[in-house]
């Protein structure tokens, strides 16, 4: 699959992190804004967008876990906060023009819609942003699986999985200066060399399921319009 003028659909995951912003917890409205900015854009060139939203910035699972509370309770409070997340970001993006529906994998109508996905597809094909909301529905599995799966049920040409670093690494950047980073690498590979960019689950589904995967830094303002144009960034997982 070659990237730019050829993707017209996109799922695009962002971990609950990327809400914090300056803050220690929460969602930093200016984050939110500059991200929906970012979407905007995008759809205006005619691209569809779904999008899934971990919670790791209010609740993780796992962590709840740790401390002592049941995991699937854990679980379900963690799939709780990416609905939070959801309509923090859909009220940003209807700021910013874009007709957006949130769709939850755990009924909450009041909020959401339940997540369907002939009705996703009709959204995403009238030019709404989509936001995929509390994960798979189940526990045990992460948000990165949840965006694998909703990307492989709409048919999207990539999958965009945005962190706070330009790529994937030999190792971490941070801590080794002489880290190089990979302009493409095999699902294979990421998954023998434990490079941790996503779960395992995750990298598998894509890998059976041929959907492949472009990291890139969402913390660099206009990266995803620059991807959209044709621009070789971030890393390409296929």
């Amino acid at each position: 699959m070659s990237e730019g003028p050829e993707i017209k659909r996109i799922l695009l995951k962002l971990s609950g992190e990327a809400l914090l912003g300056e803050y220690d917890y929460g969602i930093d409205p200016k984050i939110s804004s500059r991200i929906a900015s970012e979407v905007a854009s995008v759809i205006q060139t005619g691209v569809q967008i779904g999008i899934v939203i971990g919670g790791g910035n209010i609740f993780r699972g796992k962590g709840l876990a740790a401390s002592g509370i049941d995991r699937v309770t854990g679980d379900h409070m963690g799939m709780l906060a990416t609905v939070m997340n959801a309509l923090a970001l859909q009220d940003s993006l209807e700021r910013a023009g874009v007709t957006t529906r949130v769709m939850s994998a755990v009924s909450v109508r009041e909020v959401c819609e339940d997540y369907i996905r002939r009705r996703a597809i009709r959204h995403l094909e009238k030019g709404r942003a989509v936001i995929f909301a509390a994960g798979t529905g189940n526990p045990f599995f992460t948000t990165d699986t949840a965006a694998s799966l909703r990307a492989i049920e709409i048919g999207a040409d990539l999958m965009i999985k945005a962190t706070k670093v330009d790529g994937i690494y030999t190792a971490d950047p941070v801590r080794d200066p002489s880290a190089r980073r990979y302009d493409r690498i095999g699902y294979d590979e990421v998954i023998e060399r434990k490079l941790q960019v996503m779960d395992t689950n995750a990298i598998v589904l894509c890998r059976d399921q041929s959907m492949p995967i472009r990291i890139i830094d969402l913390t660099r303002a206009g990266q995803l319009q620059r991807l959209i144009d044709g621009e070789n960034i971030g890393t390409l997982v296929s």
